[in-house]
């Protein structure tokens, strides 16, 4: 992924084309800049809108309003920065690199996805898919910073080497994976279709992970990921009814409790786990530890790639962004 901007990034510069569209039959219309193509360091003094089915490459570009990703349409953004909040539609895409969002960035119902590096952005929402086919994703890594909270009810959630100052909750999500990562707030994890891994990362709430499938993995050794640490765990810990995979714990500082229940197979804690205040609920040793699956979990990183590439291919034919 070291690569995924850099064909994007040959053909940018150019100056974006701000026009008038006319929300109301009225003097007073905002002006609202459209973007098809690339765009390099300037200021856009408003709105920026990224038409249906439509690319827009932008490199060191200022935008000092709200950007919406109309549906199908695409928004790579590198070394920018947003002053308001980012809206992607169905099918739409945000990939953002050493880029700051000063307001939240929804991805709506069918949403593809949303991929972050090194940027800042004040919180992320993934809306339930509801009756959409795209179970869309939040690729999140390097350096990344959530100054609010992360909320999913669809799809991957995968957070690495980053910081969430709020609280991570999901539900019905596909995945829900930290590693390397500090949560100030509450770790939620409900009722994911292949479970949760949490790995070297930092807890400071409550954790909870209930009705998932799949397996929930707490540290190494546990069966979904490889895994190089444990993690830190401020507060109680719950994990109950866990279904269709394993739950285990290794190498794990709990400075609560930790309480399991209706875990199918029953939870294994080992013994290498430091719990302030103990466990309760039925838990049994591992006997041996358990090699990973092999590859990474879920798709996230490879969609983002071959989606870029679709821009990278679009934004090289439209050339400069216009109308």
């Amino acid at each position: 992924m070291a690569t995924r901007t850099a064909s994007a990034a040959a053909i940018l510069g150019a100056v974006i084309t701000a026009t008038v569209m006319c929300t109301a039959p009225n003097a007073n219309a905002d002006l609202v800049t459209y973007c098809v193509g690339g765009g390099g360091a300037v200021t856009v003094p408003n709105d920026l809108y990224v038409p249906a089915g439509e690319s827009c490459s932008l490199r060191g570009t200022v935008i000092t309003g709200n950007v919406r990703v109309a549906a199908g349409a695409n928004l790579v953004v590198d070394g920018g920065t947003v002053n308001g909040s980012v809206g992607v539609a169905a099918n739409g895409y945000l990939d953002a690199t050493d880029t700051r969002i000063d307001g939240d960035v929804t991805l709506a119902a069918g949403g593809f996805g949303v991929y972050l590096k090194n940027t800042d952005t004040s919180g992320v929402v993934l809306q339930p898919r509801g009756s959409a086919t795209i179970d869309g994703f939040l690729y999140a890594e390097r350096g990344s910073k959530v100054d609010g909270t992360v909320t999913a009810g669809v799809g991957e959630v995968s957070v690495s080497d980053s910081e969430v100052t709020g609280n991570v909750s999901t539900n019905g999500a596909y995945l829900t994976d930290l590693h390397g990562t500090f949560v100030d707030g509450t770790l939620s994890v409900l009722n994911n279709a292949t479970g949760s891994v949490v790995c070297g990362s930092a807890v400071q709430g409550r954790s909870t992970f209930a009705g998932n499938v799949g397996g929930v993995q707490l540290g190494p050794n546990g069966g979904l990921d490889s895994c190089a640490s444990g993690g830190y765990f401020a507060r109680d810990v719950g994990i109950s009814n866990t279904t269709g995979g394993r739950t285990t714990l290794d190498d794990n500082v709990i400075n609560g409790s930790l309480a399991l229940t209706a875990n199918n197979p029953v939870a294994e804690v080992a013994d290498n786990n430091r719990i302030r205040n103990g466990v309760v609920g039925e838990r049994t040793t591992p006997t041996a530890a358990k090699a990973a699956t092999e590859g990474p979990r879920g798709t996230a990183r490879q969609r983002a790639h071959d989606r870029l590439a679709l821009v990278d291919a679009s934004v090289a034919v439209k050339g400069k962004a216009r109308l």
